[in-house]
């Protein structure tokens, strides 16, 4: 029997939501508003951190065990190696230009920020596009339950608890009801009783902020 991997796509739709209205917050936030440039550069950093964080188990726990299982489509590991380093490239120019205008808010600093953003979405999508056609389907066939079982594990350890609630929140947001059964089951239980009794209004509060 395959693995169950339709939880990382539903990862991947809130990394595609939150990618594209990263653009779209920095470039509506006006010259010299440094509050709100906070709120938003704020909102970034809990991206980066969701996005770098999944990324990293994946080069851990998902990449290797396939490159040492696949022969003929070891190019599709490869490749996804590969985007894994374009995107944490275009992460470490948004290191560098996010800072940059949080402290200013400056129309010059904020466009180049916005093309950082949209340089980095266009990486984003096409990565994840790759990795639902072809690299799911491979782990699909080649992981074994309890090995995919740990990488879920992975994925909500190592994070602040509070920070780890409002990415759940993240993730949550689109899902289906069969959708959100499947990502809460997952959960330890006392992510999950967490999730219901502080994470759920911890979310609401930090969208508020954040989208206005």
């Amino acid at each position: 029997m395959s693995v169950n991997t339709q939880d990382t796509e539903i990862v991947h739709r809130a990394f595609r939501r939150e990618s594209r209205l990263l653009v779209e917050l920095v470039a509506a936030v006006a010259p010299g508003d440094t509050a709100r440039a906070e709120v938003i550069a704020g909102h970034f950093r809990l991206y980066r951190l969701g996005l770098r964080h999944h990324q990293e188990v994946q080069d851990e726990l998902l990449l290797p065990p396939l490159l040492s299982r696949v022969d003929l489509d070891a190019d599709i590991v490869l490749r996804a190696e590969a985007q894994h380093r374009r995107l944490a490239a275009t992460l470490t120019r948004l290191d560098a230009a996010v800072p940059a205008w949080e402290a200013t808010a400056g129309a010059d600093e904020r466009d180049t920020l916005v093309a950082a953003l949209a340089d980095h979405r266009a990486v984003l999508l096409e990565h994840l596009g790759d990795e639902e056609a072809a690299l799911l389907p491979l782990a699909a066939r080649h992981l074994t339950e309890r090995e995919w079982a740990l990488l879920r594990g992975r994925l909500v350890t190592g994070i602040p608890a509070p920070t780890l609630l409002t990415l759940c929140g993240a993730v949550l947001e689109e899902a289906d009801p069969a959708e959100r059964a499947a990502v809460l089951g997952g959960l330890p239980a006392p992510v999950r009783v967490a999730w219901h009794v502080l994470g759920r209004p911890r979310y609401a509060r930090h969208i508020r902020r954040v989208r206005g």
